[in-house]
């Protein structure tokens, strides 16, 4: 039997409208993708968010829920929307409208992982692509969505944080001379989440020590246009965290920060969800 589409831990009971997902967390590859590759084990995990949904097991903890991908970013982007289909990867595919995220090779059902490695040697069927979406991305959109309409039916609002990780060197090329950051939160620009809100999350992401940046060079994908509607009381916000601080990104394991870094973010949203309880229309002001 496959595994479920997602994996999700409620809280008991939810005590603040914060809502958490990691959607490019998911590690489990199928022997048949796999084999389908032509990548090898380890360059195939390139564009995951190895151990994100770990830096955040404590979220149920604090009142929220976590929502976690299951399956592999390579082998479905839950970040994408349905409809983002590349024809360069997918049979019977109409040529899109210009999509810098499809012609990049980064559609719902990726080309290419990390560096540009093509994860296939030529294009797979679209009737397997709709498969993939109606198992796996179609409920797990269902899923978040359900979220965030139970925060806002219990507290009036729901603040969504969309967990992610990104390469050190991508910061590095990205970032000005001596001002590279640990975190990158994005709200597109202001149009998915109130910023007050993104303002709270930033000054104790910030007063925790670490180095934090809006928007450059990472202000948000599908998920927080998708569910960043601030007019109606959600409020979606990225954060982008560099994988150095936790991981070898070589090996793909925890190293010796990310135990540090656990608690550290654990601590930022403990602050963050009290932040929400005492000024429960924070984002409305």
């Amino acid at each position: 039997m496959p595994p479920e589409p997602f994996r999700l831990q409620r809280p008991d009971p939810p005590t603040t409208p914060l809502v958490v997902s990691s959607p490019h967390s998911g590690r489990h590859y199928d022997p048949e993708f796999l084999s389908a590759s032509v990548l090898d084990a380890r360059r195939i995990r390139s564009s995951e968010d190895a151990h994100v949904d770990d830096l955040l097991a404590a979220v149920p903890g604090l009142g929220a829920p976590l929502l976690a991908a299951v399956y592999p970013r390579a082998w479905i982007d839950l970040n994408r929307a349905a409809e983002e289909l590349d024809p360069a990867v997918v049979r019977d595919v109409p040529r899109p409208v210009s999509n810098p995220r499809i012609t990049s090779g980064l559609g719902v059902i990726p080309r290419v992982v990390a560096e540009g490695r093509a994860i296939y040697e030529g294009k797979i069927d679209r009737v397997e692509a709709e498969d993939r979406i109606a198992r796996v991305w179609r409920p797990y959109h269902a899923c978040l969505r359900d979220l965030m309409r139970e925060a806002e039916a219990r507290f009036g609002q729901a603040v969504l944080v969309d967990a992610h990780s990104m390469p050190h060197e991508a910061i590095l090329g990205a970032a000005p001379k001596g001002r590279v950051p640990d975190v990158v939160i994005g709200d597109r620009f202001g149009a998915s989440a109130a910023p007050a809100i993104v303002d709270a999350l930033e000054a104790i992401l910030g007063n925790l020590g670490l180095r934090v940046a809006r928007n450059a060079p990472f202000a948000g994908a599908y998920v927080t246009q998708a569910y960043g509607r601030p007019q109606r009381g959600w409020h979606a916000i990225q954060i982008e965290i560099d994988r150095a601080l936790y991981m070898d990104e070589a090996t793909l394991e925890p190293n010796a920060g990310f135990e540090d870094l656990r608690d550290l973010l654990t601590e930022g949203l403990r602050q963050f969800c009290a932040t929400l309880e005492e000024r429960p229309r924070l984002a409305a002001e």
